[in-house]
């Protein structure tokens, strides 16, 4: 039997009036308040449904607990763009906490979660995201509680400043705390050498403890694996490390730790790293090398003196050597695995779609799925060229939904232009010890005539990732 992904194309703008509610009443929904704005993405996402056949009505049950996950990674766009080429629009998630709270029939609970990088500002993000007009509509209307989690342990004070040790501050993180998970000889890791994985924060040390021989962690939220029926709502983007960033890439957002997750390995191809391509000349290299160095040797230690060290360096090398020497700016865009030769970011991607299949409640692998699955990718504004931090828009007015999240990404990387035999965290898909109800996308049925949109890829995937 094939699986059945929807996709739709509207006009490639949100409704952007809180608590964003639709802009015509229809006759399954609970209330009658109409926004006076248009709000074509809502309409587009009842009539995915439909084409699927309402599966929230099947998957979701009264009394149950869903999980919300949008893409939440960072509070601003780094380009300096529109934040929601980077992040999940909150009339998305209204649209759907609407249809999850018909299946609930009132009686259960609905979490809106996710975990950020440390240089996301919560605050800044949540005045954009507006979640608490949804929270007060859902309070007066039908006396229904919405909860809304952090899953951090930590932020940065100033996030636009360095990751110093005076520049962070503790977090109360999943209230229902964190599990570590070992994947062991299950995960993508095993068999490969360690001592040069690199991970979210400058301690490398905390990184490799955690990826070595068959110890293979993962710090993952209660909330997350307690959930009855996860909900993902990632952003149509690009991705520096593993082409394209939607459902699966999305996964990073379930951990609560996020220097558990090995992003690159240090050095170039030859040395058994994928850092940088082969082609970056020597001074590029030394320059890279010397700041890993003073990462590990200074900002590693989180202290008021290491951080001194390293701020002594960097202008050091800015007065002495920079003008004589400069970094060039392709090492700088590649550096940290940002090129398609990166070889350990879809392997942690990998590990985490196993997790979120087959983990249960309290961390332990079983046979079967653990819980229920659902995925919309907002597409309607996108996310290309130097995603999935600094992207430029891209309007493309588009909604892709179904119950597999494998896939869903494969229909959304070819929406995207993309092939997906050239996306490397998808071919876990088809080994055989691993049952994610799908094995290639000849397995998938596509609903709906949507034509690709030709994104264009981070400039360390041009030419290695399009159909």
């Amino acid at each position: 039997m094939l699986l059945r992904v929807a996709a739709g194309t509207t006009e490639p703008r949100y409704n952007c009036q809180p608590p964003f509610h639709p802009d015509q009443h229809y006759p399954e929904l609970p209330f009658s308040e109409i926004s006076d704005t248009a709000n074509p993405p809502y309409a587009l996402l009842r009539h995915l449904l439909q084409q699927l056949g309402n599966p929230l009505n099947s998957l979701v049950r009264p009394g149950q607990t869903v999980v919300i996950k949008p893409n939440f990674v960072l509070s601003f766009n780094s380009s300096g763009q529109d934040v929601f080429a980077v992040v999940t629009h909150p009339s998305i998630i209204r649209a759907l906490v609407d249809y999850v709270y018909i299946a609930l029939r009132g009686n259960g609970r609905i979490v809106i979660a996710d975990a950020p990088q440390m240089d996301c500002c919560w605050e800044e993000l949540m005045r954009a995201q507006r979640l608490d007009s949804i929270i007060e509509f859902y309070q007066r209307k039908f006396q229904f509680n919405i909860e809304v989690y952090d899953l951090r342990n930590f932020e940065l004070i100033d996030n636009r400043r360095t990751a110093f040790s005076d520049n962070r501050r503790p977090l109360p993180g999943d209230p229902q705390g964190s599990v570590i998970i070992n994947l062991g000889q299950q995960s993508e890791f095993y068999g490969r050498a360690s001592q040069n994985y690199y991970g979210a924060d400058f301690n490398r040390q905390e990184t490799i403890g955690h990826h070595h021989g068959e110890t293979h962690e993962y710090s993952v939220s209660k909330t997350i694996l307690s959930a009855d029926v996860f909900l993902s709502v990632p952003k149509m983007k690009v991705h520096k490390k593993v082409g394209v960033t939607l459902n699966l890439k999305g996964l990073v957002g379930i951990n609560t730790n996020k220097n558990f997750l090995v992003h690159h390995t240090i050095g170039q191809p030859s040395e058994g790293g994928d850092q940088l391509p082969a082609h970056v000349h020597g001074p590029d290299r030394f320059v890279l090398r010397a700041q890993r160095w003073f990462f590990d040797k200074a900002l590693a230690r989180q202290s008021r003196w290491g951080d001194l060290a390293y701020k002594t360096a960097a202008a050091g090398y800015k007065a002495l050597i920079k003008p004589f020497c400069p970094i060039s700016e392709e090492a700088i865009v590649l550096d940290a695995g940002n090129w398609y030769g990166n070889d350990s970011a879809w392997r942690m991607t990998a590990d985490l779609a196993k997790i979120l299949y087959f983990a249960d409640s309290n961390g332990r692998f079983r046979e079967t799925q653990q819980r229920q699955i659902f995925c919309v990718v907002d597409g309607i504004i996108g996310g290309e060229n130097c995603g999935p931090l600094a992207p430029d828009a891209k309007p493309c007015g588009c909604l892709i939904a179904g119950d597999n999240p494998f896939a869903v990404d494969m229909v959304t990387a070819q929406l995207m232009g993309f092939d997906v035999q050239k996306i490397r965290q998808f071919n876990v898909a088809a080994d055989g010890r691993w049952n994610f109800g799908i094995t290639s996308v000849t397995d998938i049925e596509m609903l709906g005539d949507v034509q690709p949109f030709h994104f264009k890829p981070h400039p360390g995937w041009i030419g290695h990732i399009e159909a």
